[in-house]
């Protein structure tokens, strides 16, 4: 493989020649500025890897350059050089984007690891670029546990295939991820990709969203508008939540899959569509038939390639290496986060806990001890300091638990009534940030924003 070009800028000849004669030793190809200007004009006429940047220089100085390099859409690392450094200036120029920052004269090892270090990077996030081209930004399915080498094979065997989904699991398993995959590997990963999240649409508007309106169907449907089946034609439908759906809606969807032909809110025209369509819920569908909360034909229509998602507790050999990739991917987004790693105890006690949020919970908790823990390494103990767990609950609360379950005799009632006191609290508890409260307990935000408005939750 070609070394990199290495643009080095400064107004003082001879600490260039200094550097060129280190870094051409080293293989790498030199080019030369002695100021922001020249600098500018080098990087647009050739393809810099990397860029070594003094900051006290006349005309232009290097903070100025690195903001005009910026903005000309340039993305190569920069490494700072000073001879007269402050950390308000190493600040600065982390927040203009820069890879490092080194004293001049630099140290001849501190200088080549952190240009090795920085085309490192480089080098990675060029490769991230081209995979997320060809895999349409879709993040892997990451774990090597039994039960995700036999996701993975089925997706790979499924996917090309027209065959409907249906993928159950616990909130945040990853169901969307899965769905996602089978659209990438199949012979429409061209077309659309199109998701509903049903349990976040209010029940009147649904039909609609999924199969348009008419222009005067309802009050406010003052043009016509196509639905998520008609917009997906070709591609992919992805009915997450669908356990949540209307059975209404469930009847529409029954003949959309039977026929391929739906029929717009307000109107009497079959439009025929060819969509795949792949479902997803958290709910135990067979029970929710048993309730008749959900139609047994539907059921049977999407459940024709079953995929079962399992929750974190029964993967626990896959989180190491899903905790070390979010903190990677913040890595990626951020240069703070640089240089944080987690301590093989750290890793340990992540394994042990049991994550009721699943890969989202864990997701979330990377990105929180990334941000809170001052050290580089991330070790157990901070962790634990930072970490709070459910407490257990005394007799005295356990009795009135019981006492206020009680008082119920239907289950569909206990269950509201217990929802709306779990979301008050939350809200509550987060100051009633909507975001932070959605994140939090793993729910989409409309989703949240839909269960305010149906127990008429107030501040």
């Amino acid at each position: 493989m070609a070394k990199a070009t290495i643009l080095l800028t400064d107004d003082e000849p001879g600490i260039r020649r200094a550097l060129r004669e280190i870094l051409e030793f080293e293989g790498y190809t030199i080019l030369e500025a002695e100021d922001g200007e020249q600098a500018r004009a080098a990087a647009a006429g050739n393809d810099v890897d990397l860029m070594l940047l003094d900051i006290k220089m006349k005309g232009m100085d290097g903070l100025e350059t690195l903001e005009h390099l910026r903005a000309d859409g340039h993305e190569f690392p920069v490494i700072m050089l000073s001879g007269h450094g402050t950390i308000d200036t190493a600040i600065q120029s982390t927040r203009l984007g820069a890879f490092d920052f080194l004293q001049k004269p630099p140290d001849l090892n501190r200088l080549l690891i952190s240009v090795r270090n920085a085309l490192d990077r480089q080098h990675l996030a060029t490769q991230n670029r081209r995979m997320r081209r060809r895999i349409g930004n879709v993040k892997e399915m990451l774990g090597e546990s039994e039960a995700m080498d036999r996701i993975r094979e089925t997706v790979r065997k499924v996917a090309p295939t027209d065959a409907r989904v249906l993928i159950t699991g616990e909130n945040g398993t990853g169901k969307e991820l899965v769905a996602r995959w089978v659209h990438e590997l199949s012979r429409r990963a061209s077309a659309t990709f199109v998701e509903v999240n049903c349990a976040a649409i209010p029940e009147e508007l649904l039909e609609s969203e999924l199969f348009g309106h008419e222009k005067g169907a309802f009050t406010g449907a003052i043009r016509q508008r196509i639905g998520k089946f008609e917009e997906a034609d070709g591609g992919t439908l992805f009915l997450d939540e669908i356990g949540d759906m209307s059975l209404s809606a469930q009847a529409k969807v029954l003949r959309a899959l039977q026929e391929h032909v739906i029929v717009r809110v307000g109107g009497n025209q079959p439009i025929k569509v060819d969509v795949r369509v792949v479902a997803a819920t958290n709910k135990d569908l067979q029970e929710e038939i048993e309730a008749g909360r959900f139609r047994e034909d539907v059921f049977h229509r999407l459940n024709v390639i079953p995929f079962q998602v399992p929750p974190l507790r029964e993967r626990r050999e896959d989180i190491p290496l899903l905790a070390k990739a979010f903190l990677e991917e913040m890595a990626g987004r951020d240069i703070l986060f640089a240089d944080k790693s987690f301590t093989p105890d750290a890793l340990e006690w992540l394994s042990k806990q049991e994550w009721s949020g699943n890969v989202r919970e864990l997701h979330n908790v990377v990105e929180r001890l990334a941000i809170l823990v001052p050290e580089p390494a991330i070790t157990a103990a901070s962790i634990s300091g930072l970490m709070t767990r459910p407490k257990r609950t005394s007799a005295a609360g356990t009795a009135a638990v019981e006492e206020w379950v009680a008082a119920y005799s239907d289950f569909g009632v206990f269950k509201e009534a217990a929802e709306k006191t779990f979301l008050q609290h939350q809200l509550e508890k987060h100051g009633w940030n909507i975001s932070a409260t959605a994140d939090a307990i793993g729910i989409m935000r409309s989703h949240l924003y839909t269960k305010i408005k149906k127990y008429d939750l107030e501040r």
